[in-house]
């Protein structure tokens, strides 16, 4: 079953705005942790909640604030998203994104890119500069050049030794697959603003050895991105392959608005299917009634969350902390 955080009581005080990010579900134990890489990932998250709220405690959109969450992880290259992404089977970057508004249901994404510094802002450039919902590779990175506001970085921006190092690694032992290790580095973001409207924003550099072009659940809106001021405001990671067949993002939400499930409810019941399926990993989740919460059926995940009236939190096991 979905390990679960304690969730806002329906029924408390609405907080004036919330943010919850995560920075990717997977084999987050004690033991593989090491304290330099506990407190660095600290940092990445403290860093980005600081960011996001920031905007929403100044009566700033929940947009707003869930781009700039994800660009501070973007840049972070302890997550796999943009600089840090993970490499795949032919010894590239490629970057995947999405954003969506709940006041309008306004939805942009990107896949594929290798030069776009901040794959989440191009997905927004696409929702809102373009007639499309999905932009992908050579035709996503002209898109981006015809938009000046739009930072084009050489690939090596997005190399780390530690990600060749996995793709190594996969390679010497024969894989002719991509890692399944359970660790998916996916970054993304929720917020609900002062005006009672929801956002998510979901960004990663897939699965070390990916091939073919593969692209996951995180730029497929419905599956590892969804807002809807009705409902609530999902970010996913996670098993791709399984979170597109279940539709996890859109799925909580429906849950949420037609049986009147908590967002906890919804996102335990619907990791469970998902997980039932063959696909592990985690979401977090925000709606209008200022609810916070996050499910994940792996050992862990890197998330954190604050609101106008609750100070900020990171955690990144199963137990309580």
């Amino acid at each position: 079953m979905p390990l679960t955080a304690n969730a806002q009581t329906p029924g408390e005080q609405r907080p004036e705005w919330t943010l919850v990010i995560h920075g990717g579900a997977g084999t987050i134990t004690r033991d593989r942790i090491t304290p330099e890489q506990a407190e660095a990932v600290t940092a990445g998250l403290n860093a980005a909640l600081a960011t996001g709220s920031a905007i929403l405690a100044e009566g700033g959109s929940a947009l707003d604030a869930v781009e700039a969450a994800v660009r501070v992880l973007e840049d972070d290259p302890n997550f796999n998203s943009a600089r840090g992404a993970v490499f795949t089977w032919e010894g590239k970057n490629e970057l995947d994104a999405s954003i969506m508004d709940g006041s309008n249901r306004a939805a942009g994404a990107i896949a594929g890119v290798t030069t776009i510094r901040h794959p989440i802002s191009l997905a927004r450039k696409v929702m809102e500069e373009s007639p499309h919902v999905m932009l992908s590779g050579t035709g996503a990175e002209e898109f981006a050049r015809d938009h000046a506001d739009i930072e084009i970085v050489d690939p090596s921006w997005f190399a780390t030794p530690e990600r060749l190092r996995q793709l190594e690694e996969l390679k010497a032992r024969q894989a002719n697959w991509f890692d399944v290790d359970l660790k998916y580095g996916t970054v993304g973001a929720v917020a609900l603003d002062s005006e009672g409207h929801v956002a998510a924003a979901t960004s990663t550099g897939g699965l070390t050895g990916k091939r073919w072009g593969r692209i996951g659940d995180s730029p497929i809106i419905g599956a590892g991105t969804y807002a809807d001021d009705r409902g609530c405001a999902v970010s996913a990671t996670g098993a791709g392959e399984y979170f597109i067949r279940e539709g996890v993002a859109h799925e909580i939400c429906a849950r949420v608005r037609f049986l009147g499930e908590t967002l906890q409810e919804a996102a335990d019941v619907v990791l469970a299917e998902t997980q039932a399926l063959g696909g592990s990993g985690g979401v977090i989740l925000t709606g209008p009634s200022g609810e916070m919460s996050w499910s994940f059926t792996t050992p862990g995940m890197y998330r954190g969350r604050i609101s106008s009236d609750r100070e900020a939190e990171v955690a990144f096991y199963g137990e309580a902390e």
